[in-house]
């Protein structure tokens, strides 16, 4: 079980609408957040430090390592987020529904594809739901990165290694930037149409 499923599961569970691009970027953050946990990278300031070669169970978490920047000066998170991250969200989706972890449902759109998806009850699920009912540090602060939920008190954080913090804060802030591009867009078509529209 890793970070990332286990935010994609509570994502798809979650009442709360989910941007793709949020999701993805919270995703590659927690695959990074596990490479770390597992000994496989290091974060030296702002740059991800590839580690040891563990064995990596986890095929994604396994293709996350495989891409890591091994050669000075090293990849900035900011940047691995945004490399990572691209169309990730739909990459799980689509793994979930090959393993039969999510069937179809009738009508409908899905926030993360144009088939609404429902998931299946599995032990994954079901581990899922206990860390997130369990209100584990990382996975708080991803889902608040994504808009899942408020943002969790000092008290719920805990402690945390430095290098997760570093990761959590560089997720919340690509979600942000990714936010103000899309209010940037969204003022600049709004403007092109009232030009189009005339007084």
């Amino acid at each position: 079980m890793t970070t990332a499923k286990d935010l994609f599961i509570i994502a798809l569970d979650s009442k709360q609408s989910v941007g793709q691009g949020d999701l993805s970027l919270a995703l590659a953050g927690a695959e990074l957040i596990d490479l770390i946990g597992a000994g496989a990278a290091f974060v030296d300031g702002d740059r991800i430090v590839p580690a040891g070669q563990p064995t990596l169970e986890d095929r994604f978490t396994a293709e996350a390592a495989a891409g890591l920047t091994r050669q000075a000066p090293y990849e900035l998170i900011e940047d691995w987020l945004w490399r990572r991250g691209r169309d990730l969200a739909a990459v799980y989706q689509a793994a979930l529904e090959e393993n039969g972890e999510l069937k179809p449902q009738p009508g409908g759109r899905s926030p993360f594809g144009a088939e609404r998806v429902e998931l299946v009850d599995t032990p994954a699920r079901r581990r899922a739901g206990d860390r997130w009912k369990g209100k584990e540090p990382v996975l708080a602060a991803l889902a608040w990165a994504v808009g899942i939920q408020d943002e969790p008190s000092d008290a719920e954080l805990g402690p945390e290694d430095q290098a997760v913090t570093t990761v959590l804060a560089a997720v919340h802030d690509a979600v942000m930037e990714l936010e103000a591009v899309r209010q940037r867009r969204t003022i600049e078509n709004t403007a092109f149409a009232n030009l189009w529209r005339g007084p």
